[in-house]
């Protein structure tokens, strides 16, 4: 059978190993061809071929908008959207927008050299182009001129006093096997403390960690592991991010099938995240939870009976619309924004 017509892109990048990285987990594939100065993606579905050229330093502003996948129905949407906020990478979502002539849900990435990725499905025509277009409506925050502030610590480097920045000036902090290095109670209340004093409201932590179904102090691992000196209790980071204020805190990651087993403990790869509670001034927007549960509740006081609308701030809203939690929520557009053109369902 001959091979399907294919879309190609062809990017600039500065980083290859950082792109690589990124697109291994937003396709889902290993590189077709990877060299030291060159990459190239072919996956089947879709039939894409990328190539990565390094060693060029991007340009900013140039003639690229974005680039997109368009998928087949809403669960591979959730599923490579799943797939990124694993691996750290952030993601916007939105559902039922009204774009170009359609009705998408969709969600949003920036790859390592800030181009603008939309992964969506086509959820039905429309006619009218709809307000979705716009980037500022699209991504806010995520598009304006400034680079997003990003402070990040890995397990082989030294844990700083104080993190190097002013408070609330950070959108992202990243530790990346901090907890894992042989720290006092106090020495890791202190890192998350740091976390959040940089944080601006509603920024994120992104903690990656191995954690044991008890706590193991020289857990001797083999190969890279054997880096790890401490094994945290698995409740223990979410916990950690819980007492310092931090709010919609969940597990990304934590397998059933253990990574390491030592003297009876199993230990397991673990990805928790949490927010820097949002200013009370913020933004509302009105929210429904669908269930299946009777109601839910917040780290915030929030309630959420099924069935019924609930005002939040709007970077709550954000939240609910990503990951698993999307498919459980609607996320109700601003009477003033919202198109004065009325299309009936099921177009």
């Amino acid at each position: 059978m001959s091979d399907p017509v294919r879309f190609h892109i062809s990017l600039n990048v500065s980083d290859l190993s950082r792109s690589v990285a990124f697109f291994r987990t937003l396709l889902g594939v290993e590189p077709a061809k990877l060299r030291a100065d060159y990459a190239k993606f072919e996956p089947n579905s879709p039939p894409l071929v990328l190539s990565l050229e390094p060693g060029r330093e991007p340009g900013r502003g140039g003639a690229l908008n974005h680039a997109g996948l368009r998928l087949p129905d809403a669960k591979a949407l959730v599923a490579i959207q799943e797939r990124l906020e694993r691996a750290g990478m952030r993601t916007k979502r939105e559902d039922g927008v009204e774009c170009c002539y359609a009705k998408q849900s969709k969600f949003w990435a920036h790859d390592p050299d800030g181009n603008l990725w939309e992964v969506y499905t086509l959820d039905g025509d429309i006619e009218h182009r709809g307000g979705g277009q716009a980037a500022e409506v699209v991504l806010g925050d995520a598009l304006k001129s400034r680079e997003p502030v990003v402070w990040e610590h890995r397990m082989n480097e030294p844990v700083p006093a104080r993190v190097p920045l002013a408070d609330g000036t950070a959108d992202e902090v990243r530790l990346r096997g901090t907890l894992n290095l042989p720290l006092s109670a106090d020495a890791r209340r202190a890192v998350v403390a740091e976390a959040a004093r940089v944080l601006r409201p509603g920024g994120r932590v992104f903690v990656h960690v191995l954690t044991g179904e008890r706590a193991v102090e020289n857990p001797d691992l083999p190969g890279p592991a054997g880096a790890v000196r401490s094994v945290p209790f698995e409740a223990d980071p979410g916990a950690l991010l819980e007492a310092a204020g931090f709010v919609g805190v969940r597990l990304l990651k934590l397998d059933n099938k253990p990574c390491f087993v030592r003297d009876g403990v199993a230990m397991r790869e673990t990805q928790v995240e949490g927010f820097a509670p949002a200013r009370a001034s913020a933004a509302a927007v009105d929210v429904m939870y669908k269930g299946p549960f009777r109601e839910l509740h917040d780290d915030a006081g929030n309630v959420f009976a099924r069935g019924r609308r609930v005002r939040v701030p709007a970077p709550v809203a954000d939240r609910l619309r990503a990951g698993e939690l999307a498919a459980q929520f609607t996320v109700f557009e601003p009477t003033d924004t919202r198109a004065a053109t009325m299309t009936a369902c099921g177009s």
